[in-house]
Protein backbone atom coordinates (compact mmCIF):
# COMPACT_ATOMS: atom_id res chain seq x y z
CA UNK A 1 0.00 0.00 0.00
CA UNK A 2 1.26 3.23 -1.10
CA UNK A 3 1.67 6.66 0.83
CA UNK A 4 -1.22 8.11 -0.88
CA UNK A 5 -3.30 5.26 -0.55
CA UNK A 6 -2.59 5.39 3.43
CA UNK A 7 -3.25 8.97 3.05
CA UNK A 8 -6.84 8.43 1.42
CA UNK A 9 -7.70 5.43 3.57
CA UNK A 10 -7.20 7.96 6.58
CA UNK A 11 -9.15 10.87 4.81
CA UNK A 12 -12.01 8.37 4.73
CA UNK A 13 -12.13 7.23 8.14
CA UNK A 14 -12.07 10.85 9.51
CA UNK A 15 -15.06 11.94 6.89
CA UNK A 16 -16.57 9.08 8.31
CA UNK A 17 -15.68 9.91 12.17
CA UNK A 18 -17.06 13.62 11.25
CA UNK A 19 -20.49 12.33 9.66
CA UNK A 20 -21.06 10.09 12.47
CA UNK A 21 -20.29 12.77 15.45
CA UNK A 22 -22.53 15.07 13.26
CA UNK A 23 -25.12 13.13 13.14
CA UNK A 24 -24.60 12.66 17.02
CA UNK A 25 -24.26 16.22 17.56
CA UNK A 26 -27.73 16.71 15.67
CA UNK A 27 -29.48 14.16 17.73
CA UNK A 28 -28.40 16.09 21.37
CA UNK A 29 -29.56 18.98 20.26
CA UNK A 30 -33.09 17.81 19.17
CA UNK A 31 -33.07 16.31 22.36
CA UNK A 32 -32.12 19.95 23.97
CA UNK A 33 -34.76 21.35 22.04
CA UNK A 34 -37.32 18.42 23.51
CA UNK A 35 -36.30 19.09 26.99
CA UNK A 36 -36.51 22.99 26.54
CA UNK A 37 -40.21 22.60 25.75
CA UNK A 38 -40.99 20.19 28.41
CA UNK A 39 -38.81 22.60 31.22
CA UNK A 40 -41.63 25.43 30.13
CA UNK A 41 -44.48 22.91 29.95
CA UNK A 42 -43.76 21.98 33.77
CA UNK A 43 -43.25 26.01 34.61
CA UNK A 44 -46.02 26.62 33.50
CA UNK A 45 -48.40 23.80 35.25
CA UNK A 46 -46.36 25.09 38.69
CA UNK A 47 -47.45 28.52 37.77
CA UNK A 48 -51.07 26.91 37.70
CA UNK A 49 -50.49 24.81 40.76
CA UNK A 50 -49.20 28.27 42.56
CA UNK A 51 -52.34 30.27 41.71
CA UNK A 52 -54.42 27.15 42.34
CA UNK A 53 -53.29 26.70 45.62
CA UNK A 54 -53.86 30.08 46.60
CA UNK A 55 -57.21 31.06 44.84
CA UNK A 56 -59.12 27.20 46.41
CA UNK A 57 -58.83 28.14 49.89
CA UNK A 58 -59.89 31.80 49.21
CA UNK A 59 -63.00 30.01 47.04
CA UNK A 60 -63.78 27.89 50.19
CA UNK A 61 -63.93 30.33 52.47
CA UNK A 62 -65.70 32.57 50.58
CA UNK A 63 -68.40 29.57 50.36
CA UNK A 64 -68.71 29.36 54.40
CA UNK A 65 -68.97 33.13 54.93
CA UNK A 66 -71.91 33.63 52.43
CA UNK A 67 -73.43 29.82 53.96
CA UNK A 68 -72.99 31.63 57.51
CA UNK A 69 -74.53 35.21 55.99
CA UNK A 70 -77.40 33.33 54.58
CA UNK A 71 -78.28 31.14 57.61
CA UNK A 72 -77.79 34.03 60.43
CA UNK A 73 -80.42 36.08 58.04
CA UNK A 74 -83.11 32.77 57.49
CA UNK A 75 -82.38 32.94 61.61
CA UNK A 76 -83.19 36.33 62.33
CA UNK A 77 -86.04 36.38 59.37
CA UNK A 78 -87.67 33.61 61.39
CA UNK A 79 -87.04 35.01 64.94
Amino acid sequence: MSVADMNELNITRINAEIAKLMAETQKLNEESVKLARETEKLKAESGKLTRETFWYPVAVASGLVGTVAAVTTFLIKMI
